[in-house]
Parts: C-alpha cells; sequence; structure tokens
C-alpha cells in the first residue's frame, strides 16, 4: 500500500475538480442520470460538506468527503480513487480518513448511497471490509437496481 497524504481541500485544484468530472462521467456511463446523486463541485463546497483529497508524490490520488446530516449522522460523498491508484490503497484512505472525522465530530453512523450495478462491486468490497452493510435507504434515496445504501455504526 503506498503512502498517502491527506488534505482538506477546497476544490479550487484543477486535479481535483478533473477527477471528480470523471468520477460524474462514469456515473453516467453505470447509471441513469435520475439515478445519480453525486454532488456537484459548488454543492461540495457548501459549509455542511467536508472534502478531502488523498495525494502521493505529487499526484492527486483519491477524494471523499464527508457530509453532516444531524448530530448523530454523517453521510461519504464523492469517494473516488484515480484511475492509476485503484487497487492501491488510496480509496481506503480516504475512507479511514473520513470515518476518523465522523468519530471525532461523535456520530454515531455514517452512510452512503452508491450504484448497485457491477461496475461498483469493487467499492463495495471497500465498505463492506469496514463494516459496512446494506441498509434501509435514507434521507430522499430510493434503493433499487440501480441504487443502494450502505450504513456503518459507530457506537
Amino acid at each position: 500500500m503506498t503512502d498517502f497524504s491527506l488534505r482538506l481541500d477546497d476544490l479550487s485544484g484543477a486535479e481535483t475538480t478533473a477527477l471528480l468530472k470523471l468520477h460524474l462521467d462514469e456515473m453516467h456511463q453505470w447509471s441513469p442520470a435520475c439515478k445519480i446523486n453525486s454532488l456537484p463541485v459548488e454543492r461540495l463546497k457548501q459549509p455542511d460538506v467536508t472534502f478531502y483529497s488523498a495525494w502521493s508524490d505529487g499526484a492527486l490520488a483519491a477524494c471523499g468527503a464527508i457530509k453532516h446530516l444531524d448530530d448523530h449522522r454523517g453521510e461519504l460523498k464523492a469517494m473516488r480513487a484515480a484511475p492509476e491508484f485503484r487497487g492501491r490503497g488510496a480509496g481506503e484512505a480516504i475512507l479511514l480518513h473520513l470515518l476518523d472525522v465522523a468519530r471525532d465530530r461523535g456520530y454515531d453512523w455514517v452512510g452512503l448511497e452508491t450504484g448497485a450495478t457491477e461496475p461498483f462491486q469493487p467499492a463495495h468490497r471497500l465498505y463492506q471490509k469496514h463494516g459496512f452493510a446494506v441498509c434501509p435507504a435514507f434521507d430522499d434515496y430510493v434503493s433499487d437496481e440501480f441504487s443502494l445504501c450502505m450504513g456503518l455504526s459507530l457506537r
């Protein structure tokens, strides 16, 4: 596993916005538009979202965010590893950092919504490895053949 430098990211860098564009483009390849719940860059900059990036030797390796839902719950958003860093621990580094942030905030639970189809299986395995399980849809999400929710109790 590569060592990664994790940073609070203001989303002003070209590398970060390019990775988020790739993320959104792939979501459109794999899911109907009505099932894409990725937040646009401007929404990721809002005060209820904290965005991080992981870097290795000056290259952007991954990104992810945590959205404040309420005093007890957070939601993972914009989880993405750069293609050249897939399978090298970059996504896992972001995930573990976001879980630390959630615990520091005193959250009892962290959830996420992700795709349910084959291209999302590596993400499912990563989340399951760290204790996430499929859960009922939360907030405005709807679970179906294209979308599923996963959650993790932090108690």
